[in-house]
């Protein structure tokens, strides 16, 4: 189905699987994908007599949020903030990485020069064993960096730690139920963009703040790492990071070089938050997941660019007005 031309479908779903509540009435629907970190969701409700009945019961962590774009799943996860006013029922959720922040590690490990994809497996599924809400993950392949990493019982939360594994060199968002993991530099493409997608305009926006010359990467003990030095562009641009999980030399000197690769030169960002997509954009809204690429040619601004981006986030609204996609894009690898 086109850019612009979706029609969303929810649903409240119980712990158990049954359906709390088919929320028919949409007036408003927004849900987000995000790159290595956790997306949300929210719909607004103008709820009938039965409807208000089901959806008084719905309660947060208890229940969650599923949506649907066209009959195609495209969102899924906890309700954390339900509320109810005399104009309906506003309801928002985050997706199912939300519950790796409220769980730690489970038991004491160590993995000694293992593959980052799999140590991130271990984490996600380590910290659902307990109580499993519902999840999968796919390594969608390897990210061909091995380390050595700690991690003991009870000791840091567990979504903290896979995003401290994430600046290292692998990429990670939900999709649903499905956890994804990926290499940092993967380029599949799920489409391609030019000027006339972007027809309210856009930005492109060079992060300078996040640009590092020299990386050290400090590890448990005494254990350190470090990539780069003074550049003959740049000059020299120090920042050091503490990541105490990490157990030995080679493992903090593969962390250095993969933070100082993701933000040298300095990384670039093209925005259209602010802005939609056309509806004749060759692209398909469910495909734009966090990690993949689109090829973007573009000459709107000052600065031009033609290449592959990643995507880094995706929001989509729907309301009286209709539909709109907005899309975050940055070179791959940073």
């Amino acid at each position: 189905m086109a850019v612009g031309c979706g029609t969303h479908q929810a649903q409240i779903i119980d712990r158990d699987g049954a359906v709390i509540s088919s929320a028919d009435v949409l007036v408003e629907v927004e849900w987000t994908r995000v790159l290595d970190n956790i997306s949300s969701a929210r719909i607004l409700v103008h709820p009938d007599g039965d409807c208000c009945a089901s959806l008084a019961r719905v309660r947060s962590w208890r229940h969650k949020l599923a949506l649907s774009r066209n009959g195609r799943p495209v969102w899924e996860g906890p309700i954390v903030t339900p509320k109810w006013t005399a104009a309906g029922v506003e309801i928002k959720a985050y997706d199912v990485l939300a519950w790796l922040d409220r769980r730690v590690p489970h038991a004491d490990v160590q993995f000694a020069d293992d593959e980052l994809a799999e140590i991130a497996k271990w984490l996600i599924d380590d910290g659902f064993a307990p109580d499993d809400p519902g999840h999968t993950v796919e390594i969608i392949e390897p990210t061909r960096i091995r380390g050595s990493r700690e991690y003991e019982v009870d000791v840091g939360q567990t979504g903290d730690h896979l995003r401290d594994l994430a600046e290292t060199g692998l990429d990670f968002t939900a999709v649903g139920s499905r956890i994804l993991i990926l290499p940092e530099n993967y380029s599949a493409r799920v489409g391609a963009l030019t000027d006339e997608d972007f027809p309210d305009g856009l930005s492109i926006t060079e992060d300078g703040a996040a640009l590092a010359t020299r990386w050290i990467v400090h590890g448990k003990d005494d254990v350190k790492g470090e990539w780069g030095g003074t550049d003959p562009y740049y000059g020299l641009l120090e920042q050091t990071v503490e990541a105490t999980s990490i157990l030995d030399t080679a493992s903090a000197t593969g962390a250095a070089r993969s933070r100082y690769g993701a933000n040298y030169p300095s990384p670039i960002f093209l925005d259209s938050q602010q802005t939609t997509l056309s509806p004749d954009a060759a692209v398909d809204v469910p495909s734009l997941v966090p990690g993949w690429c689109v090829d973007v040619t573009t000459k709107a601004t000052c600065r031009d660019i033609s290449q592959a981006l990643k995507i880094l986030a995706v929001k989509v609204t729907e309301d009286g007005d209709g539909e709109a996609v907005a899309v975050q894009l940055t070179p791959t690898g940073a």
